[in-house]
C-alpha cells in the first residue's frame, strides 16, 4: 500500500479521496488548528499544527500531496501570486519537500486562476520548478459538476508528476462523467437550521433576495440576486461565513432566507454524509 504526505491538508479532503482509493495516509500538515481538529476527527493520527517552513520530521512516503493556498492566484482575490508573502511562496516550500522526501509521486491542486495568472509565467515556473526535480508533468482542469457528479461549479488545476516515465506515460485523464445529482441532494430546503444561517429582514439589501426562487443557490452579483442557469452551487470560496455578496444563499420551503449551513457545503465539497465537522463561524450578513 502506497504511502501518503499531505500538505495544506485542510479539513482532509484530497487525503479522504486517496484514503478511499486504497492509499495509506501516514501524515498530514496543517496550519489552521479547527481545520487540523476536522482532519484528525476523521482520520487516525494527528496533525503536524506547523507552517510548512518549520516542518522537519515528515516521514518518508510514496506520494505527496496538497492544495497549497490558492488566494493569491485566485480570480476571486488580490492576484498577488507569488509577490504574496504570506501565500504565494508556500508552493516553493512544497517544491522544497518533495526535493527532500523523493517521492514516486506527487498531487498538487489549486485554482483555475494559476493558469493564466501573470500571463502564464507563475504556472511555467511551477512547472519548471518540478521538471528541474526530474519529475514528469500531466497538469488537467477539472470541474467537479462534470467530473465528480457534485452538482458545484468548482474548477481546479491539478498538477501531478512522476517520478518515473513508463508511470507517466501509463496516466490516464479523467473522462467526464453525467451530472446527475441535484442541488437537492445537497441541501435540505425543509431543514429547521440554527437562526444564525436566517437571512433576516432587517439586514441590508433585503429587498435583493426576498423574492427568489426556491430550490436554487444563488449570490448576489452586480447588486442582483443571480443562480446559475444550470442549477448548480457557485463556486464555494474560503471566505464562507463570513458573509458577503458571494456567499451563496437560499430559500426555504417555508420562505425564509438563510445561507447555506457547514454540512451543506460539506456535502457539496464531496465529502460523504457522516464526515465529522467542528465549526466556529462568524456571520456577518453583509450581502452587498
Amino acid at each position: 500500500m502506497l504511502k501518503v504526505a499531505g500538505f495544506f491538508a485542510g479539513s482532509g479532503g484530497i487525503e479522504l479521496g486517496f484514503s478511499q482509493a486504497g492509499f495509506n495516509i501516514i501524515y498530514a500538515n496543517e496550519i489552521n488548528p479547527l481545520a487540523a481538529k476536522i482532519y484528525e476527527a476523521n482520520f487516525k493520527h494527528k496533525v503536524d499544527i506547523k507552517d510548512i517552513k518549520d516542518v522537519d520530521n515528515v516521514p518518508n512516503c510514496d506520494v505527496i500531496v496538497g492544495g497549497f493556498p490558492c488566494q493569491s492566484f485566485s480570480l476571486a482575490g488580490l492576484k498577488l501570486g507569488f509577490n504574496d508573502k504570506v501565500n504565494g511562496n508556500c508552493f516553493f516550500e512544497l517544491a522544497r519537500m518533495i526535493k527532500l522526501k523523493t517521492p514516486k509521486a506527487f498531487m498538487l491542486e489549486n485554482v483555475k486562476g494559476l493558469v493564466n495568472h501573470d500571463k502564464g509565467k507563475t504556472l511555467n515556473i511551477i512547472k519548471n520548478t518540478l521538471e528541474e526535480l526530474g519529475y514528469y508533468l500531466h497538469i488537467n482542469i477539472y470541474n467537479a459538476k462534470e467530473y465528480a457528479n457534485i452538482p458545484q461549479n468548482r474548477e481546479r488545476i491539478f498538477i501531478i508528476g512522476f517520478k518515473d516515465k513508463r508511470a507517466y506515460e501509463r496516466y490516464k485523464p479523467l473522462g467526464k462523467v453525467p451530472l446527475t445529482k441535484s442541488i437537492n441532494e445537497f441541501v435540505d430546503f425543509n431543514a429547521l437550521v440554527d437562526e444564525k444561517y436566517y437571512i433576516k429582514e432587517s439586514f441590508t439589501r433585503y429587498e435583493l433576495v426576498k423574492d427568489i426562487e426556491k430550490y436554487k443557490i444563488y449570490t448576489i452579483a452586480f447588486k442582483q440576486a443571480r443562480t446559475n442557469k444550470d442549477n448548480v452551487c457557485p463556486c464555494l470560496l474560503a471566505s464562507m461565513g463570513k458573509g458577503g455578496g458571494r456567499t451563496p444563499f437560499i430559500k426555504t420551503s417555508d420562505d425564509k432566507i438563510r445561507i447555506l449551513t457547514p454540512k451543506e457545503c460539506f456535502k457539496l465539497q464531496g465529502y460523504p454524509s457522516d464526515y465529522i465537522y467542528i465549526h466556529k463561524i462568524y456571520l456577518k450578513h453583509n450581502f452587498i
